[in-house]
């Protein structure tokens, strides 16, 4: 292709590196491309542009040296592509303990996305939620929502919204647990994380 940028980031910090070429791609019109030359296979940097555009981004391996791999990088689409980003049937029905069992894996969104799993008998203490309206959709399990005025009973299936700064705690069935599924706005500084 003529005219490709060259982005050789052999000598950069590798800090710095995978930054310097997603803003480069981002800066490609749509069927334009750049080469990328490194001191080895960029895996890294292919899984992390894998996770944020999909089939948007094009990934070429090009005959590299003994001093340098290199790859051409294509902007197939203007923005990230839709995807299935997770099937509920591989979660796992039986949950020992509480926490985030997935999480919308791209860093650039205007979602937050969580599966919230609570053990048989778990709870989310009783809370001011944040200042944004969150949705959830229960996946598995059941339970109680507490809230200001009263309590929920919480099955498969339903959806429920959460009103922003809204009281709630969430208690699992003693013997089913409970999942959920939590989107919201995105908001900085909020993080929920994973078990491990």
């Amino acid at each position: 292709m003529a005219d490709e940028p060259v982005i050789d980031v052999r000598t950069l910090p590798k800090s710095e590196r995978h930054p310097l070429v997603i803003r480069a791609y981002e800066d490609l019109d749509v069927g334009s491309s750049l080469i990328l030359i490194n001191d080895q296979s960029p895996e890294g940097l292919r899984v992390e542009m894998d996770r944020e555009f999909a089939e948007a981004v094009g990934w070429e391996p090009l005959e590299s040296t003994q001093d340098g791999v290199r790859v051409r990088i294509i902007r197939r689409a203007a923005t990230p592509v839709p995807r299935v980003v997770l099937d509920v049937a591989e979660l796992t029905a039986t949950v020992e303990d509480s926490g985030s069992v997935w999480q919308l894996p791209t860093h650039h969104r205007d979602l937050d996305a969580n599966v919230i799993a609570l053990a048989p008998g778990g709870e989310i203490r009783e809370h001011t939620g944040p200042s944004l309206d969150v949705l959830i959709h229960v996946l598995a399990g059941a339970g109680t929502l507490e809230t200001a005025t009263g309590t929920i009973e919480l099955s498969p299936g339903q959806i429920v919204w959460l009103p922003r700064r809204s009281r709630r705690r969430f208690l699992a069935d003693a013997e089913a647990g409970l999942q959920y599924f939590s989107v919201h706005q995105r908001k900085s500084g909020l993080s929920i994380t994973a078990r491990r």
